[in-house]
């Protein structure tokens, strides 16, 4: 399986498992809501950093995200 769309997948996984939308995880990371969009959408390359961000903004580890 292709890595970023197992990321994508993931981050949506565990976004709606928790029952955050978009844009409430978005303002929680400091991250544009369409930006999160394009990255569950498996369109934009996401930066380590935002990788990171992502993770803490859903309590997990980044590693939990792969």
């Amino acid at each position: 399986m292709d890595i970023k769309k197992k990321l994508w997948d993931r981050i949506r996984e565990l976004r709606k498992k928790k029952k955050l939308s978009q844009q409430v995880l978005a303002d929680k990371v400091w991250l544009h809501r369409t930006y999160l969009s394009d990255i569950e959408r498996g369109v934009k390359n996401v930066s380590v950093e935002n990788i990171w961000k992502i993770a803490w903004g859903l309590g997990v580890e980044v590693r939990d995200l792969f």
